[in-house]
């Protein structure tokens, strides 16, 4: 697949030289969905969370939905896997056994970003319980600020101007949303029950680290690895169960004991965790048809999304300062996304689309920038 066009699912500059203008006007099309489908995952995780973690009555175990989230995933994988396969069984296992097992120092590698991106998903359940959902999905996209800083620090990446100037911008607009919600936090204290801004504070700026982190760690692994983007995913997943388990243990084991794993279930709240577990791997599909504006205009648009669902849903009040500090972020995240001035040469193309795609993909979903050059490994399968 040529990222450099990201209009088809060519691999291949001559293959979308050829293509007919019908088929250009469908790919058209997919892209413009893509960017629905984008936009509608990245808003609706955060206020689907934001609105069951409020609710009167019994309140799920926030770390049973984590590892339930993990369990999907791996299922989700492994059936691709096995699709993929044609559904030939013994090949399958043979393929678990070898990728799992006979390279288990391979797989012992997915420990790290696995234990990361365990803690970054309880926090953001924290986060989201703490913080308006516009708030939290404007502080989150600090993330792109940790993943270009990891990204410079460990792969040795370079940034346009541009870049960082977005990135400075960023920094400034997450800046004057806080002190803006800080004038509020007393009133936020007398009218939001048991919330806790400080700590909601905390939870979003470590996960946006840990998110940073893992994402430039699974990426540095990827590179260096004939593994799909599927089964490094069931990997990923496998640990991420058991340290969820642990967690799970450690923090409401008693809980649990009593009341059972699935205590507070509610539609709502599964709707939450297929949207938590499915929501990267779809980000992952739909973005072969997307590039890398489209991608930052979608996860720009889903802030504006928020902040107006917000609205009207948990009466969130959008003052000048608020709009000020989200206008920045909006524009930095836009400006990011930006290819740079110099264009790479073709066979590099992949490369700088990735280090763009990891850095503003959304929801958590930092496979966005693998996807390519996972789907060609698969090829050879």
């Amino acid at each position: 697949m040529a990222v450099g066009n990201n209009n088809g699912q060519g691999t291949g500059v001559g293959e979308q030289k050829t293509a007919s203008p019908r088929q250009s006007e469908v790919n058209r099309k997919l892209k413009y969905i893509s960017l629905a489908i984008l936009v509608v995952q990245n808003a609706s995780l955060i206020l689907s969370i934001r609105y069951v973690r409020t609710l009167p009555g019994d309140r799920f175990f926030t770390t049973s939905a984590v590892v339930m989230a993990e369990v999907l995933k791996v299922l989700t994988c492994l059936f691709i896997i096995l699709v993929q396969r044609k559904g030939n069984l013994k090949e399958f296992i043979v393929l678990q056994y070898d990728s799992i097992v006979i390279q288990y120092k391979d797989t012992l590698k997915l420990a790290v970003p696995a234990l990361i991106y365990t803690l970054q998903n309880n926090l953001q359940y924290v986060a989201i319980s703490n913080l308006p959902a516009a708030t939290f999905q404007v502080t989150y996209q600090l993330k792109i600020l940790t993943t270009a800083l990891f990204s410079v620090l460990m792969l040795r990446k370079s940034l346009s101007r541009i870049q960082w100037l977005s990135l400075l911008l960023l920094f400034a607009g997450v800046a004057i949303v806080q002190l803006e919600q800080e004038g509020k936090q007393k009133e936020t204290t007398v009218t939001g029950q048991s919330q806790n801004y400080a700590k909601g504070l905390v939870a979003v700026i470590v996960s946006c680290l840990s998110s940073g982190f893992a994402g430039v760690y699974f990426e540095k692994i990827l590179k260096g690895s004939s593994a799909s983007v599927w089964m490094r995913n069931i990997q990923l997943g496998i640990f991420g169960t058991v340290l969820g388990l642990l967690g799970m243990w450690w923090n409401d084991g008693l809980a649990i004991a009593e009341k059972g794993f699935l205590f507070g279930y509610t539609p709502m709240v599964w709707g939450v965790i297929f949207n938590q577990a499915f929501g990267g791997l779809l980000v992952a599909v739909v973005v072969k048809y997307a590039d890398n504006i489209l991608k930052g205009f979608a996860t720009s648009f889903s802030i504006i999304v928020s902040t107006v669902v917000s609205v009207y849903l948990f009466g969130f009040h959008v003052d000048l300062l608020f709009t000020l500090g989200a206008g920045l972020v909006i524009g930095a995240v836009y400006m990011y996304s930006l290819p740079k001035a110099a264009a790479p040469p073709p066979s590099t193309v992949t490369l700088s689309s990735s280090s763009h795609s990891l850095a503003d993909g959304a929801g958590d979903s930092e496979m966005d920038a693998f996807l390519p050059k996972a789907s060609e490994k698969e090829k050879g399968c």
